[in-house]
């Protein structure tokens, strides 16, 4: 999670809302990372999640994750949400939680949904402060 929060404020560095993603593979090492790029890529799908299940992806030269674990500092939203559950990772590890967009129990809960054929392992609250305050911070600068 610290390489995921780490991640997070190269996104709040290029100006966009600070959230990190690392995917790691079963051995622990770091198969793709991303930061939020929806403003600087102009792109509304590059949410970290999805930057670093597609770096994943890339690096294994396959599009399932089993196997793998995200990290990511937000609660994850109902397209990351179905990322996760589309590349088969087996866990997500979040963070900070989302009560405006969350979709791992939040608001909803896409990865965890029994008519889905895949749902990971979740692990919710890891680093908590230190990702909800990177976020609060940014919030409150932008609101100034």
């Amino acid at each position: 999670m610290r390489l995921a929060l780490e991640q997070a404020r190269a996104a709040e560095a290029a100006g966009d809302v600070p959230v990190g993603a690392v995917v790691v593979d079963a051995a622990g090492t770091v198969i793709g990372n991303g930061h939020n790029r929806r403003e600087s890529a102009g792109d509304p799908t590059a949410h970290a999640e999805v930057l670093a299940i597609r770096a994943a992806a890339d690096a294994l030269g396959r599009w399932r994750l089993d196997g793998c674990t995200l990290y990511v500092t937000l609660e994850p939203c109902t397209m990351c949400g179905g990322a996760v559950v589309l590349s088969r990772l087996d866990r997500l590890v979040y963070g900070a939680f989302d009560p405006k967009a969350g979709a791992v129990g939040s608001l909803w809960d896409v990865v965890r949904d029994r008519r889905i054929n895949h749902r990971p392992e979740v692990t919710a609250g890891v680093l908590e402060p230190e990702c909800r305050e990177l976020l609060r911070g940014w919030f409150d600068a932008k609101r100034d």
